[in-house]
């Protein structure tokens, strides 16, 4: 159908462009984000009036909706930054939640294999970062797996691997047994992930730099104070312009001279990846299970 066809090209589009400068500059600018939402909305109002058909902006707001309480979920959980999440509202937009059929709507595809494609792409993009910082991350990795926290830590996860082992061979034959040896396997590798992913944000993902090259947003890593007055810091979700305003004004003073932030991973290509594979393949849980 034509109202597809233009939908899904202005999606692709968008979605292209969105992943490239968020690659290039760590961010995807509002007027893009914002615009995917506005056309997603506007678009599906007008074919509800070309084909005189309410459902394609009730089916488009629910759209928005959802993917809307889900964006707000993962970036207070601080696992998208706003952009990631405004670019998944105006997917919602514009593909729409089809509410009327029975089976996985596209939309829902669409958000199933973002997340497995998403936890993959996530994944791969942080064992890049840390070969090439391979010296500075495997230093940081020992020195993380031999704090005094983690050697304890590591007491209550050799008990507890003694007794899944205990628990797997007295119920072996039984069903029991392999989810004792898939919960000891869980344990182990989220441990060890749990060391990684901190590795990781600690030799690749922290950066120093200046006030005035801040962009809103941007993850304050240590907290900023000036003669008693709060800043700025990790607590705030993404740093806002009145708080660069104040942090460049403090640089231009000579009062402050970098400051550190934490570079996350450009999540958006991970979204384009996602569609294509929800388009051509369909929805990958389906065929996994």
């Amino acid at each position: 159908m034509v109202y597809m066809i233009i939908l899904v090209v202005v999606t692709l589009l968008g979605l292209i462009t969105a992943s490239v400068t968020d690659i290039r500059t760590r961010e995807v600018p509002d007027w893009l984000s914002y615009g995917l939402i506005i056309t997603g909305v506007g678009l599906n109002l007008l074919f509800a009036f070309i084909y005189s058909d309410y459902w394609f902006i009730i089916n488009s707001l629910a759209g928005l909706l959802l993917f809307l309480i889900i964006a707000l979920v993962m970036f207070y959980a601080g696992q998208w930054g706003g952009g990631d999440s405004k670019v998944l509202m105006g997917i919602g937009a514009l593909m729409g939640l089809n509410v009327r059929i029975t089976g996985f709507p596209f939309l829902i595809s669409f958000l199933i294999n973002a997340l497995l494609i998403g936890a993959i792409y996530g994944l791969m993009w942080s064992l890049i970062l840390a070969f090439r910082n391979r010296r500075n991350f495997l230093r940081e990795f020992r020195r993380i797996s031999h704090s005094a926290n983690i050697i304890r830590f590591r007491i209550y996860i050799f008990a507890f691997a003694v007794l899944m082992i205990v628990l797997f061979i007295s119920t072996t034959g039984s069903v029991f047994s392999s989810f004792f040896l898939a919960l000891l396997l869980i344990v182990l590798l989220t441990f060890y992930l749990w060391i990684f992913v901190k590795a990781i944000e600690k030799t690749c993902m922290i950066k120093e730099v200046k006030p005035d090259r801040l962009t809103e947003g941007d993850w304050i890593v240590k907290e900023i104070r000036h003669k008693g007055e709060y800043i700025c810091g990790p607590k705030d979700l993404g740093i806002e312009k009145k708080q660069i305003r104040k942090l460049v004004e403090l640089y231009r003073k000579k009062k402050i001279r970098k400051v550190l932030v934490k570079e996350g991973i450009p999540f958006v290509p991970s979204f384009l990846i996602a569609f294509i594979v929800s388009l051509f393949v369909g929805n990958l849980m389906l065929w996994v299970i």
